[in-house]
């Protein structure tokens, strides 16, 4: 009687224990989910990785100071899934990016909502979890 307590209690707490964690950091700690912003500038680095890529861009803030800005992009496997390659954008290459800013300003950073290169009209367009 023991032996099958012990084996439907092992069974139970293995099963709560098993499931998946859904749990995932809050965007709107980080960034203004209710603003908008958009920056026009050249790429300097693409870091495709997981669970989040990154961008960088030389661009001006709104003093028309050049700032380095770090965008917030999906992970690679989001990317993949929307034909979005390691090999997608280079460095040198114009962009005009859009996302929600930052919380802190001196950051200069962006969640990506749409990023296009207007040399040759590619774009993608989204939201990353």
């Amino acid at each position: 009687m023991k032996r099958i307590v012990f084996i439907l209690l092992s069974v139970a707490a293995a099963s709560a224990m098993g499931g998946r964690a859904y749990a995932h950091h809050s965007f709107a700690a980080t960034y203004f989910v209710d603003q908008e912003i958009t920056v026009e500038g050249t790429l300097t680095q693409f870091m495709y990785r997981n669970p989040h890529s990154f961008v960088k861009i030389e661009a001006p803030d709104s003093k028309g100071v050049m700032q380095t800005w770090s965008i917030e992009w999906g992970g690679g496997a989001q990317l993949t899934q929307a034909h979005v390659t390691r090999d997608t954008l280079k460095p040198g290459d114009h962009v005009i990016v859009t996302g929600n800013p930052g919380r802190d300003p001196t950051e200069h950073r962006i969640r990506l909502h749409k990023i296009v290169r207007p040399s040759d009209g590619w774009k993608w367009e989204g939201v990353i979890m």
